[in-house]
């Protein structure tokens, strides 16, 4: 989906997605050489078993779910090996929250800038509130939002570039938080070698 002058993956890279980079390339994962990703549960435990095959511990229910289980490195290897990188902060707020389009569907108008990626509400996003998910949605499940981009707020936290230190910011929320970290004044970073289920990515490249 063009936002400006970049092109951004419209979903979340998906599993699919992912099992072409990795037959690819030959990629093994930290999860899947360590013994499995990581899931919280009154502090990070690792599942045996659990990678970006297998989020859950299990064959997934539909291979357009997110890839997890992914640190900074091997997403930011899958965006360079698709013809693009892992997008800025500041490129992923502007994507998120400001409409660009030029001619959006309503209720979106061009111009706006929302508090939340899905609009003024956060009625169609995957959180740990009510809706239909309890753990992650696939890839066009949940309402498309501000510039037709669909999870920029919840479902699976995503890796972006900045950097601090050997930590790596990640951006809106996922479907075991709460609503309120789809904000854009959210200020979350993690270590860049961690994995866990909660964490995905998109890619963006340039336009032009």
């Amino acid at each position: 989906m063009r936002v400006g002058s970049l092109l951004f993956d419209r979903t979340e890279v998906t599993i699919a997605q992912f099992a072409r980079f990795a037959d690819a390339t030959g990629t093994v994962t930290r999860a899947e050489r360590e013994g499995g990703g990581f899931e919280y549960a009154g502090g990070w435990q690792r599942r045996p078993g659990w990678t970006w095959r297998t989020p859950d511990g299990a064959a997934p229910a539909s291979a357009q779910l997110p890839a997890v289980h992914l640190t900074h490195a091997e997403a930011e290897a899958y965006c360079r090996w698709a013809g693009g990188r892992l997008p800025t902060a500041a490129e992923w707020i502007s994507a998120a929250y400001t409409e660009q389009r030029a001619a959006p569907p309503a209720p979106f108008a061009r111009g706006t800038t929302y508090p939340y990626p899905t609009g003024l509400s956060t009625q169609g996003a995957n959180t740990s509130g009510t809706d239909p998910w309890p753990r992650a949605a696939p890839a066009g499940a949940t309402a498309a939002g501000v510039n037709g981009l669909y999870d920029m707020g919840a479902n699976v936290w995503e890796w972006v570039s900045d950097a601090q230190g050997g930590d790596r910011r990640t951006m809106g929320g996922s479907w075991w938080y709460g609503a309120e970290q789809m904000r854009a004044e959210v200020n979350a970073w993690k270590a860049a070698d961690f994995y866990a289920v909660y964490i995905g990515f998109r890619c963006v490249a340039q336009a032009d």
